[in-house]
Order: C-alpha cells, then structure tokens, then sequence
C-alpha cells in the first residue's frame, strides 16, 4: 500500500472521529488541594537534597515539611467549613476522589498525626554527639553496609539521611489519597505510594542496623504479596462489574444498573468473580491495619523500625487503611452484607483476643506495642461491622483518639536509653518511675487509654465503638470485646506496676532530656489523651457530622 493511500485512511479516520468528541479531563484543585500541596512539598524536598547543601539540608527540609503539613491540614480545615463535609460533598477529578466527611475527617487525622510524628523524626538530642555532629534516628548513610568503613567515615563526616522528610511527605500524600479513593485504580496507586516510602523507612535506623533492615525486608515482602492480592480482586471486580468505580460496582451488585457494556455482558454479574474479587480486596486492606491472620508482620516491624517511624506508621496507615475499608464496605459491597459481615465476625474476635494474649507474653516494649495495635485493630472492626452512621462516626472518632496515645507513646520509648540506643527490654524499665517520675508518668497515662480506662481517650473510643456494634446487633462481638480489654489491662497495668514499684536497677538506662520537638510531641498527646477522655462530646459531634459517605 502507498504511503499516500495510508494517509488518506489516516485522514478519513480523523475526520469520521473528531477529536472534539474526547472529553476534557476536569479536575477540581481547589478540592484536591491538601494532596496537592503535600505532593508539591515532597517534591521541594527531593529538589533541597539535590542542590541545598549538605549542611543546610536538614533545616530546610524539617521547614519545608512543616509548613506543608500546617497549609495542607488548614486546607482540610477550610474545605469541611466550606461544607465539603457536609451538604457540598461529591465526587471529585472525573470520578476518581470522594470529597465528603468521612474522607475530610481522616485526611485531618493523617496530616496531625504527620506534623506530631514530623518532630519526632527531627529529633537530634537523644544520641550523644558523635564526632562533634548531632545525630538523629536515621543511620548515617543508608547505602553503606552496617558496620564498614564507609559507614564509619559517613558517621564521622557528619552526614545524616535528610531523604526521611520527602519520604514522610510521600507516605502521607498517599494516606490522603487513599480513604477517599472512589476507584480500585485510584486505591491501589495510593496504596503503593504510601507503602514504598514506609519499606524505606523501615531501613534506616541508626542503631541495630541488621534488625532494621531484617523489619524492612520482611514488610516489603509480606506487603508485596499482600499488594498482589489487592490487584488480583481489582482485576475480579473489574470482571463483574465493567468498571473500576466504586458506584457503578454497587450498582452491578444490587442489580440497579441499567448501561451495560455489550463486551462484558458475559461476564458482569458473576458472583463467584465479586465474592472471590472482593475478598481479596478485604484481605489486602486487612494486612494494612494488621488484622490477624494477617499481622504477622507487625511485632517484627514495629521492633525492627526505627522508633519515631514505628510511631508514625503505626498511627496513620491504621487511619488511611480503615477509612479504605469503611468506604469499600459501605459504598461498594452494600449489597454484600450478609456475606462480609460473618467473616468479619471472626476476624474482629480472632484479632481482639490473639492481640491481647500474645502480647502478654513479649518482653519488649515494641514489640508489646505492636500487639497491643493488633488488639485496637479487632477493636476498631467492632464498629466497621456496626454498618449504621454511628459505626462510621465511633471508628471515625477512635482511629483519632488512637494515632495520637500511639504516636505519644512510641515518642517516650525514644527517651528511655542505655549504651545501646533506646532500651526496649522490658527489664530496663523497672523502676524507672523512681528514677524519672514525669516520664513514667506520662507513660503510664498513655498505657491507661490503651487500656480503656475512664476519662481517657481510649474509654470514649471504646464505648463509642461498643456502643455502636450493640446497637447493630453485634452485642455477643461487645462481649468478646469487654474480655479482650480485661485481658489486655493486664499487661499495661503490669508495665506501670514495673515501672513504679520495683526497684531500679543499678545498670538501668537513662532518660535522655529531649529537645523541644518530642517534648511538643509528647506534649500535644497526653492533651489530645485526656481532652478526648474528659470532654469526648465535641469531638463526637464533629465525627457524627462527618459519617456519611458521598454515593
């Protein structure tokens, strides 16, 4: 054929099919602007490691982080007081993000919990001086192999891994995207973007450098697979339904769909391809907020980590990853409750009682920690399964409550240290109310609201959530619920008795003096703690408000 002759059919196809019929794409700034300025910052970030010098770099970039986190959560602030959580909620960016209360609610929680746990990823008071430089939490230089030479001259040149503050940044822009993804697709890139930066993080602690990256390999592995089955239920419910949204998935459901798609005629509306889709969707997101049975990398992680991220990670991805699993039940799989719901059943109740048990037997504070989060994660599931408003709203307000005892938490560990680095055995700790009484103090107040106890924030987050699966008609999962925080009581009580009543040890750690950063964050937790304990209400409302997904 000429080449003339292939013109012509070229021309003729353009001609018969104008361009005009693409449609614009519209995308919505203004609504997307807590993302955007996130994005943009971690972006600043990468830009100040590649020209600012090595000096100057770790200001710059504690600066830059800090302020996008202020902009971006005042522009969360601005949309909800626009109404965007409220009456103007709708779908945003062609039908990709939900802008609504739910969505606005964890945005505001994920960007707190990045600013809190920000100060105590700049941190550099707890390690002594090496070589004349401060030092943080983060190893020298991450590509050097533990203990060589090339680490020893980092560590003695002064550097420092400044890259942990545009990975933070990513990580959180992620978050955001995620609980108001309104597609699959939308889902799983934000749930890549925020997993590769936290595989990262994992890495680079300074101190036990093999264990850290041992945590590092082991969540990149089990996220991998757990990842893989998140795409394969995308591809599923693709199979079903003929789209990625979440609406035209709900609708394909309960039957109410009247556009169907020739080409997959065959196909949609098969329900082994939506039960099994679905399912491994559910699994996907379970491994996120380290639901048993699919927690095993949790205790490994969280011990493996360096501190500061082990805070932060523990806090935000359980937010970003329950507000996905709220809007997949609720908005998608509707029509799929009396299928979702048992199974749910048993891994609330599998989740309450394997978090409280094991984690009476560990002997490291982490680790403690760790399944202490799997137990909140059964917790938290209680109110998943309410399906009512007020099961949103009460997981709503926990997931809040909870990140911040958790960042506070984690960010005392960091002060507790001996020659070693951060003293995480549980030995060390005796006596240690004795030897440094506002720590252990402080402390102890965080273990009390892990536990529940009243006129912490923990209470109000449990009783809301209880409260709300009874009413729902989960009352046998309440009771499960009650004897798993008995049992967990224990094992925090036993901690604060170590820590007030024993005698310190002779070759106890120290309680290193911090800088203002960790002080303002422990600080902001222990008010967020008994705030949310002694006067819940306004918080209540405000997550009452925000419990309606946009459809």
């Amino acid at each position: 054929m000429s080449a003339t002759a292939v013109h012509s059919l070229w021309t003729t196809a353009a001609t018969a099919d104008p361009i005009s019929k693409i449609p614009t794409p519209k995308i919505e700034y203004g609504q997307l602007s807590p993302t955007l300025i996130i994005l943009g910052a971690a972006l600043i970030g990468v830009l100040v490691e590649a020209f600012v010098p090595r000096k100057s770099r770790y200001y710059a970039q504690v600066f830059v982080s800090a302020v996008a986190l202020c902009a971006a959560f005042a522009a969360v602030v601005a949309l909800a007081a626009d109404g965007f959580g409220t009456t103007k909620a709708h779908i945003a960016a062609m039908g990709a993000i939900a802008v609504d209360g739910p969505a606005l609610f964890l945005q505001g929680v994920i960007l707190l919990s990045g600013l809190v746990g920000l100060f105590t990823f700049a941190e550099r008071r707890l390690d002594p001086e090496a070589h004349g430089n401060r030092v943080d939490s983060f190893a020298a230089q991450a590509a050097s192999v533990p203990g060589s030479d090339s680490e020893k001259a980092a560590v003695k040149a002064g550097f420092t891994t400044t890259e942990v503050f545009p990975l933070l940044l990513f990580a959180v822009a992620g978050m955001l995207v995620f609980p108001s993804a309104n597609d699959l697709l939308t889902l799983f890139v934000a749930l890549e973007v925020f997993s590769l930066p936290l595989y990262l993080l994992c890495a680079l602690a300074r101190r036990k450098r093999l264990l850290s990256q041992e945590a590092a390999v082991k969540y990149f592995l089990l996220g991998a697979f757990a990842s893989a089955f998140t795409l394969f239920g995308i591809a599923l419910l693709y199979g079903y339904a003929g789209s990625m949204s979440y609406s035209t998935i709900s609708q394909v459901v309960d039957g109410s769909i009247t556009n169907i798609n020739p080409a997959l005629a065959d196909t949609m509306g098969n329900d082994a391809l939506l039960l099994i889709g679905g399912a491994m969707i559910v699994m996907g997101l379970l491994f996120k907020v380290g639901a048993v049975p699919f927690h095993m990398w949790t205790p490994d992680v969280y011990q493996g980590a360096p501190t500061p991220v082990t805070g932060f990670m523990a806090a935000a991805t359980k937010v970003a990853a329950f507000g996905a699993l709220l809007r997949l039940l609720y908005v998608v799989l509707p029509g799929l409750r009396w299928d979702w719901r048992p199974v749910m059943w048993g891994v609330a109740i599998i989740t309450m009682l394997g978090g409280a048990i094991v984690a009476i037997t560990q002997t490291d504070i982490k680790r403690l920690l760790a399944y202490s989060s799997i137990a909140h994660a059964g917790f938290i599931l209680a109110g998943v399964i309410a399906t009512t408003r007020d099961g949103v709203s009460s997981v709503l307000f926990y997931l809040g409550a909870y990140s911040f005892v958790t960042i506070g938490a984690f960010a005392v560990v960091t002060l507790v240290r001996d020659a070693g680095g951060e003293a995480t055995h549980l030995s060390k700790w005796a006596g240690l109310g004795r030897r440094s009484p506002l720590v252990a103090a402080v402390f102890a107040v965080f273990l009390l609201s892990f536990a529940g106890i009243p006129l912490t924030a923990g209470f109000a987050g449990k009783f809301a959530v209880f409260k709300a699966a009874a009413a729902g008609g989960a009352a046998p999962l309440v009771v499960v619920g009650v004897l798993s925080s008995a049992i967990a009581a224990f094992f925090y009580i036993r901690v604060i008795v170590l820590m007030f009543f024993s005698e310190p040890r002779p070759d106890g750690p120290t309680v290193a003096v911090p800088s203002p950063l960790t002080m303002a964050t422990i600080g902001v937790a222990v008010a967020a703690t008994l705030v949310l304990g002694v006067a819940p209400q306004y918080f209540l409302d405000l997550a009452n408000q925000a419990g309606v997904f946009v459809r």
